[in-house]
């Protein structure tokens, strides 16, 4: 494999370390906690099939908070939504294997 080859993988991982259908892919115990700054989501579940994209919306929808906090973002653009379009996307490669594991696991459980 070239060096620009490696780097570049090496990068795409980097860009995945955060990324929620990374985190909801293969959980441990079938359980994941989706929390933002403390406050808990109001999800019980999220199916595996679409997790990563249905964990950043499990985000969303928890306890409100006392002040407006977008979180981090890049150029104004909220690292939640970067996050969503690679999720969205990385989400769509893996149906094959989330599918079946819908199928097999059922659902993953939320906190």
């Amino acid at each position: 494999m070239s060096n620009k080859r490696t780097l570049a993988v090496l990068f795409l991982l980097f860009l995945c370390h955060a990324c929620a259908t990374v985190k909801t892919l293969a959980p441990n115990g079938n359980h994941v906690d989706i929390a933002y700054y403390d406050k808990k989501s109001y999800c019980n579940s999220i199916p595996r099939v679409y997790s990563g994209l249905s964990h950043n919306v499990c985000l969303m929808y928890g306890e409100p908070s006392q002040t407006l906090n977008m979180g981090d973002s890049f150029n104004g653009v909220p690292y939640l939504l970067i996050d969503s379009a690679f999720s969205a996307a990385t989400d769509t490669l893996l149906l094959p294997y989330t599918i079946y594991s819908q199928a097999t696991k059922g659902s993953i459980k939320v906190n």
